[in-house]
C-alpha cells in the first residue's frame, strides 16, 4: 500500500487561508452560496410582511414600520445586491455548463464582473424604484 502521508496534508481543499490562496473563482463561488442564504432570509421577511398584512392592521403597521426605516432600506439594498449577485453567479454557471469561459483568465474576469455588475444593478434598482 502506498504511503499517503496523511499527517502532513490539509484536511480539506476548502481550508482557505493557511493552506490555499483565495482565488476570485473560489471566493465568487462561496459568495453565490452566501447570497442564496441571504435571499432566503429576505424571502422570509417578505412573507412575514404579507402575513402581517393578512392578519391585522396593527400587525401590518408594526412589520411595515420596521421595514420602512433606514435599517430596512439598508437591508433591502444588500438583499437586492445579493439577489443580483446570485443571478449573475447562476448565469456564469450556465455559461460554464455550455463549455465557455473555462480558462482561468476568463473565469477570474467573470468573477470580477459579478461583483461589479451586482453593485451597479443594485444601485440602478434603487434609483429606479
Amino acid at each position: 500500500m502506498a504511503d499517503v502521508n496523511r499527517g502532513n496534508r490539509p484536511l480539506s481543499p476548502f481550508m482557505i487561508g493557511p493552506y490555499y490562496r483565495p482565488q476570485m473563482t473560489s471566493m465568487s463561488s462561496i459568495m453565490v452560496r452566501i447570497t442564496a442564504i441571504i435571499s432566503l432570509g429576505v424571502a422570509v421577511l417578505i412573507v412575514a410582511w404579507l402575513v402581517a398584512a393578512a392578519t391585522s392592521a396593527d400587525a401590518f403597521a408594526m412589520v411595515d414600520g420596521l421595514l420602512r426605516v433606514v435599517l430596512g432600506d439598508v437591508i433591502f439594498l444588500f438583499a437586492t445586491w445579493a439577489i443580483w449577485y446570485h443571478l449573475l453567479g447562476r448565469l456564469r454557471h450556465v455559461i460554464w455548463d455550455l463549455g465557455y469561459g473555462m480558462d482561468v483568465k476568463t473565469a477570474e474576469a467573470m468573477g470580477l464582473v459579478m461583483f461589479i455588475g451586482a453593485t451597479l444593478l443594485a444601485i440602478l434598482t434603487f434609483i429606479v424604484t
